[in-house]
């Protein structure tokens, strides 16, 4: 079991920027960042293929958000720019198994570790 920790969570307002780390215990192929809203559904925000060096995003955020990995420091990024209101929610970070050749799968059922979550908050 990969253990994940985040932090970098915080309140900014509309239009700020946020940068969350992830620090994993080990590496799994693919790390992903997901994001639940008060009442809504947990949903996928990005994901990085590490074999593949591919990242993956949701449309929602596509352009202002950028994941990466540091290996060397054991730690997963995202780097949160022109955050919106709706961007609010408790951010997590996943690990899934997945072969060297495989993309990260869009679905949270197959990530198998998640961290304890980082609360964001953007302010109109």
């Amino acid at each position: 079991q990969v253990q994940l920790v985040e932090s970098g969570g915080g309140s900014v307002q509309a239009g700020g920027s946020l940068r969350l780390s992830c620090a994993f215990s080990h590496r799994l192929n693919c790390m992903g960042w997901f994001r639940q809203a008060p009442g809504k559904e947990r949903e996928g925000v990005a994901s990085i293929q590490d074999a593949l060096g591919r990242s993956y995003y949701d449309a929602s955020v596509k352009g202002r958000f950028t994941i990466s990995q540091d290996n060397a420091k054991n730690t997963v990024y995202l780097e949160m720019n022109s955050l919106k209101p709706e961007d609010t929610a408790i951010y997590y970070c996943a690990a899934a198994p997945v072969s060297r050749s495989s993309a990260c799968p869009a679905s949270e059922y197959h990530y198998i570790s998640w961290g304890q979550g980082t609360q964001v908050t953007v302010s109109s």
